[in-house]
């Protein structure tokens, strides 16, 4: 029972940025284990786009972990709150939703979500069932909480009041509606990123002004790094993987990403356990494993993620075909080594040059391919696996290391 406990709660503690109150956390999944009783686990989304992409359901991942300990999630819509606009990170009012546009992008979410989530251990709520009933007595009530001096420690709103850009006073508002919506909802956990911070605890802050008798744990998840491995992953910065990506392109984009990338895309976004995944990185470090196969097996997992079983091994060999006829002539002289092999030692091996001296030159004349992708460093080692070495536009040779 307590290694079940344990081990769920570091898949739990797995990739995150904060917790606060791990031991309720704890206490939680403990008290399932032994009696089956399920706890409340929620994430608020305001429908303010209709789409979207990976870096989205990092924190989907994370509920659909807690789905798994005895967490009923509590996949919260906003479109009360929508109608106000989370001041979160911004720099300006934001502009408000009409109302089908907040229905019509939360049935989009919908869509979208239960790719992750079990729908079965999942409660779909809309936060103006509680919030339109609040009434004027009931919003004064909720504004008596909270100073506007504590509102101002705000980061966005201390920034925006010291360059006199104007904020509104219904932005106020918006976290003290996140925080009763835990109120309402009688949460016993809640997720959000890491922006979030200020709205997540006023859910504790209000659990407690309102006698609810608990005070909601917060689980915040890191901002997943886009395609460039520098910034956000961001649709406006192009450096996106779409959920609703076609299969093919969806796992061209996951090759795409570095070697070093690819654990940080296992650690937040696949369902494999940690010791899978440790077991993954040892096979890559002692080059059992080639890095290249563990990064299509996370391309496969994630295209089967969003559209279905056997998606992802459809697209691999999609992209091999694709591959394939970028003019790479099917039949070549083949070398096998064993071991790792110096990229110049290899093209003299592979009787594409006649000296190292010539191959480094050749390399750093931008004249010598591997996989139909440029080699710039003359040091490069080969390792373990199957590689495509050209030495201009029509030398080809294939590389097999063992």
């Amino acid at each position: 029972m307590e290694n079940k406990v344990q081990e769920a709660l570091e898949e739990i503690k797995r990739g995150t940025s904060e917790i606060i109150d791990i031991e309720s956390i704890e206490k939680l999944i403990k008290r399932y284990y032994e009696t089956g009783e399920n706890f409340y686990v929620k994430a608020g989304f305001d429908p303010t786009a209709p789409d979207l992409h990976l870096g989205h359901t990092v924190l989907i991942q994370k509920l659909a972990l807690f789905q798994k300990f005895g967490g009923i999630v509590q996949f919260l819509i906003g479109d009360f709150t929508a109608t106000i606009g989370d001041p979160t990170g911004k720099s300006e009012t934001r502009k408000v939703l009409s109302e089908q546009d907040v229905l019509d992008n939360a049935q989009s979410y919908k869509t979208q979500v239960f790719k992750i989530l079990d729908e079965s251990k999942t409660e779909v709520m809309f936060n103006s069932k509680w919030l339109k009933e609040l009434g004027t007595g009931g919003l004064i009530s909720l504004a008596s909480n909270l100073t506007v001096a504590r509102m101002i420690e705000r980061d966005d709103f201390s920034k925006r009041y010291e360059s006199n850009t104007p904020i509104a006073v219904s932005e106020f508002m918006y976290p003290l509606l996140q925080g009763y919506d835990s109120v309402a909802m009688n949460t016993d956990i809640e997720l959000g990123g890491t922006d979030q911070k200020f709205n997540l605890l006023m859910g504790r802050t209000l659990q407690k002004a309102y006698n609810c008798k608990k005070q909601q744990a917060v689980l915040m998840m890191p901002i997943l790094e886009g395609l460039d491995g520098v910034q956000k992953m961001s649709k406006s910065l192009g450096n996106y993987i779409g959920v609703t990506d076609e299969a093919f392109d969806m796992f061209g984009k996951v090759l795409s990403i570095s070697d070093e990338l690819m654990w940080r895309y296992f650690e937040l976004l696949s369902s494999k356990s940690l010791n899978e995944i440790a077991a993954l990185k040892k096979g890559v470090e002692n080059k059992t494993l080639h890095p290249k196969d563990v990064k299509d097996s996370l391309a496969i997992e994630i295209v089967d993620r969003f559209h279905g079983v056997g998606s992802g091994e459809k697209a691999k060999e999609e992209f091999k075909k694709v591959f394939a006829k970028k003019d790479i002539p099917t039949d070549m002289n083949e070398y096998t080594f064993e071991g790792e092999i110096w990229i110049c030692q290899a093209l003299v091996e592979a009787k594409l040059v006649n000296s190292t001296s010539q191959a480094r030159r050749d390399v750093k004349a931008n004249a010598v391919s591997l996989n139909q992708e440029k080699v710039s460093d003359d040091k490069l080692n080969l390792q373990i696996g199957e590689y495509i070495l050209q030495k201009g536009k029509k030398n080809f040779a294939k590389i097999i290391i063992k």
